[in-house]
């Protein structure tokens, strides 16, 4: 499966509208037989809006995908995917467990 982000909230200047922080998830997911393997990831992109830019957006007329857009150019966001896949990998076939012998 592809990984999904997703955009959780924002924080915003109430004056003029500018988004200042976008928090964001992603998920991926692989399902082998009966078993399904998940891995995710949060984290939080700043911006300096300049409301008098031409292309400012203000948070009303905001889309998800305008803003994952944002967070994408902000982010590595191949190598966050590839931490999703070696996290489901790891699930997959565990090189690491924790315990005690008894």
């Amino acid at each position: 499966m592809a990984a999904t982000w997703n955009i959780k909230t924002m924080d915003r200047d109430l004056s003029d509208g500018g988004v200042t922080v976008a928090h964001w998830t992603v998920t991926d997911s692989e399902t082998v037989g009966d078993n399904t393997y998940t891995a995710g990831s949060y984290g939080s992109c700043n911006f300096t809006p300049n409301p008098s830019a031409s292309d400012f957006i203000a948070y009303n007329g905001l889309t998800e995908s305008t803003v994952l857009e944002w967070v994408h150019a902000a982010v590595d966001k191949s190598a966050i995917e590839e931490g999703l896949k070696a996290q489901i990998a790891e699930q997959k076939t565990p090189t690491e467990a924790a315990g005690v012998p008894w």
